[in-house]
């Protein structure tokens, strides 16, 4: 809270010339009037005057200070005893003076006229949090002063608030030309709450019949924001959830790719590195606790490399000697999920464990009043960009990725020119199991991190490879956004079961129509 000096200098600048040096003894004697509603007028007199002198006693109020004595109100001033109406000081200090009680209902209404009294403070952050409070509590008395306050506002953030609170406020008045214009210029909002003020002037609640015309026009624009924004939420709730499938499915694409095992466990791999995130954060807490938000830049490494140890382990131990047999494959991948999701719970415990986001990427984007981007997401599509520009680098760029586009396509031919495929196949199931661990860093910021959180994004995975076309990379890339943004518009209209249910209809029809997926593999093999 401003100092009174402070909020007194901004708001003398504001109150119109003819203002007094003292506030009105009538209105600051009925703050200690029995009736909740003397108080309540007495209040909304005070803060619709502008008078700097009123924050005093109102904050006086609000903190139980403001006293009545005989026909006077006092409050304490620095150990002294003053006149509330008049700032005069009492010598020798009433010994009648009695607390004035406040109900809820008058408290809020003094927490409000504050909010209003401090519009005008020389901070921009003290003023835009006042037309925050004020945007969703403006009463028809206080349009006056906001209006005043509109005038005078240079921030934009502010004046849209202060422009919000004062129409809301005047769409309360008495007069119907006011309410009008109120609800003209309320056709500007995207709120939904600023749409159920609409929706009842629109109705037969609203005497006047131009005043309905008026909201009935700015409540149609109103829902078409609301709508756009609704589509935009959800657009960016599918461009998220691609972004985690292409990190759950970018590993298994160039394993599935280059071996053609059909790896049960890779879901796992995801839920290795969302513990090594956990185990990162927990070295974190204990060693480094000025750094802890910083604890998801050395995860990422630590994650990468445990998931892709444990991959090239499965592959060397297990995997090697099922090459051909893909039923066999599959039941030992899916042995190998259970063995470790047992080994987590006996390391971690069976219940979920708790990875918290860093302060930075805590809270979200505004895009409109009903529509917030989490930052934690937004982060993770960024991340999940990044991770394929790696990967494309690699595939692209390097030795080892031109071994592994030539094994993907033709193994034998590939072999026969020098090409150590054995080796190949370790490191790629590698790289394939560290970008799964990527995966398990990201959904540790949005997901419970447990045991089976893995087994979620398995099917899921395996879907973005065989839609996307077998080794491709781009394939992948198109198959998790068409499938993140038609899930989350199906889970719009029909709800997350049927949406999933409708989802996996669309790719088996697509599947049927074009086996090879988004983009066929070419290589000699293929087309032989």
């Amino acid at each position: 809270m401003r100092s009174p000096s402070v909020v007194a200098t901004a708001l003398c600048a504001l109150a119109l010339p003819a203002l007094a040096a003292a506030l009105d003894p009538a209105a600051v004697r009925r703050l200690g009037a029995e009736g909740s509603e003397e108080k309540l007028a007495a209040v909304r007199q005070l803060v619709a005057d502008g008078d700097p002198a009123a924050t005093p006693v109102l904050q006086a109020l609000s903190e139980g200070t403001l006293a009545l004595a005989g026909e006077r109100v006092v409050r304490p001033v620095e150990g002294r005893t003053v006149d509330a109406a008049t700032g005069e000081a009492i010598d020798p200090p009433p010994a009648d003076a009695a607390t004035i009680d406040v109900n809820n209902r008058v408290r809020r209404e003094v927490e409000t006229g504050l909010a209003a009294l401090r519009l005008l403070d020389p901070a921009r952050e003290v003023r835009r949090a006042a037309a925050e409070e004020l945007a969703g509590a403006a009463s028809p008395e206080l349009a006056p002063l906001l209006g005043r306050a509109l005038a005078r506002e240079r921030d934009p953030a502010t004046r849209a608030l202060l422009a919000l609170a004062h129409a809301r406020a005047s769409l309360e008045s008495p007069d119907p030309a006011a309410r009008a214009a109120a609800a003209t210029d309320l056709g500007a909002s995207a709120s939904s709450a600023v749409r159920a003020l609409l929706a009842r002037h629109a109705g037969e609640e609203e005497p006047d019949a131009a005043v309905r015309r008026a909201a009935a026009a700015s409540l149609a624009a109103v829902d078409r924001r609301l709508a756009l924004g609704e589509y935009a939420g959800r657009l960016f709730s599918g461009i998220s959830l691609a972004s985690i499938l292409l990190l759950a499915a970018l590993g298994l694409a160039i394993t599935y790719g280059v071996m053609g095992v059909i790896n049960m466990a890779h879901g796992e791999l995801l839920m290795i590195g969302a513990y090594a995130t956990f185990a990162v954060q927990s070295v974190f807490a204990r060693r480094f606790p000025g750094a802890l938000d910083w604890y998801v830049a050395a995860a990422i490494p630590v994650a990468f490399l445990a998931a892709a140890v444990v991959g090239m382990a499965m592959e060397r131990t297990v995997i090697r000697f099922l090459y051909g047999r893909p039923l066999e494959t599959l039941l030992a991948t899916w042995g190998l999920s259970l063995v470790l999701i047992q080994a987590v719970r006996s390391l971690f415990g069976p219940q979920n464990v708790a990875v918290a986001n860093p302060s930075w990427m805590s809270g979200g984007f505004e895009l409109m009043p009903d529509v917030v981007l989490p930052w934690n997401r937004i982060a993770i599509v960024g991340f999940s960009a990044c991770v394929l520009a790696l990967v494309w680098l690699f595939i692209g760029r390097t030795r080892l990725g031109m071994f592994v586009r030539a094994v993907t396509q033709d193994r034998v031919m590939a072999g026969c020119t020098g090409v150590p495929t054995g080796r190949v196949d370790t490191l790629a199931f590698g790289l394939g199991a560290g970008i799964a661990g990527l995966g398990g860093v990201a959904l540790s910021q949005i997901a419970n991190v447990g045991p089976e959180m893995g087994q979620a994004y398995c099917v899921d995975s395996f879907l973005v490879v065989v839609l996307g076309g077998v080794g491709q990379l781009a394939g992948a890339v198109w198959a998790a956004l068409g499938l993140g943004l038609v899930t989350k518009l199906l889970e719009g209209w029909s709800g997350a079961v049927i949406a999933k249910i409708a989802v996996l209809v669309l790719v088996v029809v697509f599947i049927q129509k074009r086996p090879q997926g988004i983009f066929a593999l070419k290589g000699r093999v293929v087309e032989g």
